[in-house]
């Protein structure tokens, strides 16, 4: 039982006496499929773990000339989900969370391979960024791992990328994510067997200069006085250390969680697996099924990157991505909070990084941020019956809705689009991502339209709706504050089913000003609200002295 008390959280003392829940976690990887069905105790709060699941598909052996998934690793990907979801059904698991990453998230044909999950599974799977998979990673080991409030080090060696991050139980420092992994290593650079000298001193010197960045982006952080552990996870690092430990104890140990590698002996194992071929590395007590193929590759990566760090030894944690999903879905659904501020508040922090990068007006963000919430609030389950999670995302396209004019002001809506896509915004899947950038795309001018590459992008049509919906609530919120000066002090809706028609009353700040400009503009903009939600609206100005009563 892990209890999130020692890593910095407490149970919601708000929220009242809860049940057990049970929910599923799986991660898509480039070299394999892992899934993990925990049982959530919101009153520790704590989870305990059910079972693991794990299946090497090898989405990341892509087609060579395309960059596509091959259809066959495909198959074996969804088989393996069904048998995956199946588990979970034993287990009566209430959701099933599902995350993809860099196979995924690269292959020209990766959304299609969504959908077709969702099609024939019922299963929903987001893409996450390199960035939000090492902020979930260092999530999951916070969550199994002691910090202490002392800087950590975490680097976690997957098939397709290496995350590596600096974190101190507070908040993490620094998020890299690099494109350096066991399997796209092995199929980019290994051609013989055993690995010859020149690939072998060409590999380590490709693995070091693309670690350098992410290396240098860590130490920075690194204050005077402080000696960060390293701390690794995943599977080539479980790998070396179990095979490590196997010939050190001449036995299968209890657990690896906690067990130290040291440099000198990865160098050891680096020099040993180099020589040998793949059969022979099969051979090794302790060595896994199919891990043999792309160890070396991954060891590499592991020497390269504690040499740059200049740390003598990596402590292995065998929580990491899978367990920070089901943390980050704990933290949204209000079962646990964040007593150190940074985990709770990510979407918002990350949002609120963004306008202050782009210069953009926060005092007219702000307002149309508020504006497009009451709408929202005094809409729902009227004219729609989005929940909190749109909410959310409403809020965020609200406040980045603008950015665009860091670019240029002609035609800033595109501009607001691909910033946003392009942000990193921590805390949100890809899809999420996908839908704000929309959302702030049609603030203004044309409607969406499925001509759109942008709105094509949406990955389903139940996504498609939240953004022709809540992009015309977004409209009217602009509107409202036309002249940026807060001349409009609040808005009340009234609904009237009979005649489908929708009246604002709109209350201004000042009682002398007849807010002609932004009456206007709320005339110029509703057409699209009005197609949208099939009403007619009617804008009133009313006193102040209506508005205080």
């Amino acid at each position: 039982m892990l209890n999130l008390v020692s890593a910095g959280w407490e149970s919601v003392k708000t929220q009242p006496v809860q049940q057990h829940r049970i929910i599923a976690a799986i991660d898509l990887g480039t070299n394999s499929l892992h899934m993990v069905v925990v049982k959530i105790d919101p009153t520790l709060p704590a989870f305990s773990i059910f079972t693991r699941e794990k299946e090497t598909v090898r989405l990341g052996d892509r087609d060579l000339v395309t960059g596509d998934l091959k259809p066959e690793v495909m198959d074996r990907a969804i088989a393996t989900l069904k048998r995956f979801q199946a588990v979970a059904k034993t287990f009566n698991a209430e959701t099933i969370i599902a995350v993809a990453t860099s196979a995924v998230r690269e292959a020209p044909n990766g959304k299609d391979f969504l959908h077709r999950i969702d099609s024939e599974l019922g299963l929903s799977v987001d893409l996450i960024s390199g960035q939000e998979e090492a902020r979930r990673i260092y999530l999951g080991v916070l969550s199994g791992m002691e910090f202490n409030n002392q800087p950590h080090i975490i680097i976690d060696i997957g098939g397709g990328s290496t995350e590596i991050i600096l974190g101190d139980s507070q908040e993490p420092r620094t998020l890299t994510s690099t494109k350096v992994g066991a399997v796209r290593l092995t199929g980019e650079f290994i051609t013989t067997d055993p690995i010859s000298n020149s690939e072998l001193q060409y590999l380590q010197a490709y693995v070091r200069g693309m670690l350098e960045r992410s290396v240098e982006d860590v130490l920075t952080n690194i204050q005077f006085g402080e000696f960060p552990r390293l701390v690794g996870t995943s599977g080539t690092i479980e790998t070396l250390a179990l095979i490590d430990a196997r010939e050190k104890l001449a036995m299968m140990p209890s657990t690896l969680n906690g067990y130290q590698l040291s440099l000198q002996d990865l160098q050891g194992w680096v020099n040993r697996l180099a020589k040998m071929t793949n059969v022979e590395r099969t051979a090794i007590p302790g060595m896994p099924e199919k891990r043999s193929e792309v160890i070396l590759a991954g060891a590499i990566v592991l020497q390269e990157a504690m040499t740059l760090l200049g740390v003598d030894s990596v402590t292995l944690c065998g929580r990491a991505l899978r367990e920070g999903v089901i943390v980050d879905w704990m933290l949204t659904h209000g079962l646990i909070e964040d007593r150190l501020r940074y985990q709770s508040s990510i979407r918002q922090r990350s949002v609120l990084k963004q306008l202050s990068k782009y210069q953009i007006n926060i005092e007219h963000s702000d307002r149309v941020a508020v504006f497009a919430l009451s709408l929202f609030d005094q809409t729902q389950g009227i004219l729609h019956n989005w929940g909190d999670d749109e909410r959310q995302l409403l809020w965020a396209a609200a406040i980045l809705h603008n950015c665009g004019h860091h670019i240029s002001h002609s035609a800033h809506h595109k501009h607001s689009y691909y910033l946003i896509r392009n942000g990193e915004l921590l805390g949100y899947t890809e899809t999420e991502i996908e839908i704000i950038a929309n959302l702030a795309r049609y603030h203004r001018k044309s409607p969406p339209k499925k001509k759109h590459e942008n709105f094509r992008n949406l990955l389903s049509k139940n996504h498609r709706q939240i953004v022709c919906q809540l992009s015309a609530i977004l409209r009217l919120a602009v509107a409202l504050d036309r002249r940026q000066i807060g001349a409009i002090s609040q808005v009340k809706f009234k609904y009237y089913p009979d005649v489908q028609e929708v009246y604002l009353s709109i209350f201004p700040s000042h009682p002398d000003d007849d807010c002609s400009l932004e009456m206007w503009s709320l005339d110029y903009k509703k057409g699209v609200f009005e197609a949208e939600f099939g009403v007619r609206l009617v804008a009133t100005l009313e006193s102040v002295k209506v508005a205080v009563n």
